[in-house]
C-alpha cells in the first residue's frame, strides 16, 4: 500500500463535552450519518469523536495490541472492517492462525486474511452504539491522528461472554475522553523528477523481481512513487486502463464465477478477500459487492488512475489491477485467486489483459 512519511502534529480538537453534545445534536438531525461522516462534519477525527464518548457506550482499551489480537479468536464469528478514504472492505469469519513478530503480523484464517502494521495501532476502544435500528458492538483502533485503521464487529453468532472478558482484560485504567493526537504518516510525494530517474535501471530491476513483496524495495532504491514507476516502466510491466475497469472486472467475475483477490489497506492493516464475488451493485458514486460474507464499497469517482501491472514470481507473471486516487494513494488492488507455488489463472490474465486502455471511448 502507500509509503508513509512524517507529517506535522494535528491541531487540538474541541473539548470532549462540547464535542459529545455537538455529536448528539448532529446525529439527531441526520440519523443516517456514520461516525466517520459525523466526525468530518464536526471538523475532528473519528478517533476524537469516539474518545469523547468514553463512559457513554465507549470503553478505552490499552494494549499490548499483539496480545489483544491473539485474543480475538475466542470471539468466534466477527466482521472485520478495514477502509481508506475511498474504499471499505468488510469480511465475516473468525480470527485464527495469527503470527506476530514485533510491530508486524498476519492473520491467515481463511476468510479473515490480514497483514498488520501495529505501529499504527495507537488508540483502541470498545464501542456500543445503535445504528439503523440495530445494536452494534465493536472494537475500534486508530492511528496517532485519530484515523481508523481497523474495526472488529461482534456478529449474532459471536461469543458475547468472550467479548466481555476481552474488554475487561484490556480496559484502560483511566477512561479519558481526551485523545493525544500525534504526528502520523502520509503517502510520500514524488521524490525525483522523471528525468532524474534511471529508467533503464528501474526496468532492469523490475525484470529481475521474483517476489512481488520486493516491489517496495525497488521503488525505494530508485526513489520513485508507485504511480511514477508505473508510468516509467513501460508496457512490458504496466499499462493504464480506463477508470471503470474495476467495475468491468467485478461484474465479469460475478457473471463467470472467476475467483478473485481484493486487497484494501489502511495505514495499519491490509485486508484481503479471496474467492468469488456474486452481487455487484452500483449506488450513486459507490460500486458495491454485497455478498453474505464479503462487502466492498468503493467510491468510483475517487479513482484517478487505473493500471494493469505485471510482476514476476517463480511461478510466472502475476497480473494485478491497481487503483489510485488523485494524490497517488493506492485505493485497492485486485488479483486472480492464486497461492504460492501455482501459476496465475488463465481466465484472470485474459480478463485483465482485455481491459480497455485509458483514453479509449
Amino acid at each position: 500500500m502507500s509509503i508513509p512519511s512524517p507529517t506535522t502534529k494535528p491541531a487540538p480538537a474541541m473539548p470532549p463535552r462540547q464535542l459529545q453534545e455537538a455529536w448528539q445534536q448532529l446525529r439527531q438531525r441526520e440519523p443516517g450519518l456514520r461516525a466517520r461522516d459525523l466526525a468530518e462534519r464536526l471538523g475532528v477525527s473519528e478517533g476524537e469523536l469516539v474518545a469523547s464518548r468514553c463512559g457513554d457506550g465507549v470503553a478505552r482499551l490499552d494494549g499490548p495490541w499483539p496480545e489483544l489480537v491473539q485474543a480475538l479468536p475466542a470471539l468466534g464469528r466477527v466482521m472485520a472492517l478495514t477502509r481508506n478514504d475511498s474504499c471499505v472492505h468488510e469480511k465475516k469469519g473468525a480470527f485464527g492462525n495469527i503470527e506476530i513478530g514485533g510491530a508486524m503480523g498476519m492473520v491467515l484464517n481463511g476468510a479473515i486474511d490480514l497483514r498488520l502494521f501495529l505501529r499504527h495501532w495507537v488508540f483502541g476502544f470498545a464501542v456500543r452504539e445503535e445504528s439503523r435500528g440495530r445494536q452494534l458492538e465493536s472494537l475500534q483502533f486508530f492511528d496517532g491522528d485519530g484515523r481508523a485503521v481497523h474495526k472488529v464487529y461482534l456478529t449474532e453468532d459471536g461469543d458475547r461472554a468472550a467479548w466481555s472478558r476481552l474488554i475487561s482484560r484490556f480496559a484502560a485504567a483511566v477512561q479519558s475522553p481526551l485523545l493525544d493526537l500525534r504526528a502520523v504518516a502520509e503517502p510520500l510525494p514524488r521524490l525525483r523528477e522523471d528525468a532524474q530517474v534511471d529508467v533503464a535501471s528501474l526496468r532492469a530491476g523490475w525484470r529481475a523481481l521474483r517476489d512481488p513483496h520486493d516491489f517496495f524495495a525497488l521503488l525505494k532504491r530508485h526513489e520513485t512513487t508507485r504511480t511514477q514507476a508505473l508510468r516509467l516502466a513501460g508496457r512490458e510491466f504496466a499499462r493504464p486502463v480506463r477508470n471503470d475497469a474495476v467495475r468491468a472486472v467485478l461484474e465479469s467475475a460475478a457473471g463467470s464465477g472467476l475467483p478473485v483477490m481484493v486487497f484494501v489497506g489502511s495505514p495499519g492493516v491490509v485486508q484481503i478477500h479471496t474467492g468469488p464475488v456474486r452481487n455487484v451493485k452500483t449506488m450513486g458514486p459507490w460500486l458495491n459487492v454485497l455478498d453474505a460474507d464479503f462487502n466492498l464499497h468503493l467510491r468510483e469517482d475517487h479513482v484517478a488512475e487505473s493500471w494493469v501491472v505485471k510482476k514476476l514470481t517463480p511461478d510466472g507473471a502475476v497480473t494485478s489491477l491497481e487503483l489510485y486516487d488523485a494524490r497517488g494513494g493506492q485505493i485497492a488492488q485486485l488479483f486472480g485467486q492464486r497461492k504460492p507455488g501455482t501459476p496465475e489463472l488463465d481466465a484472470w490474465r485474459a480478463l485483465a489483459d482485455g481491459l480497455e486502455e485509458a483514453g479509449h471511448a
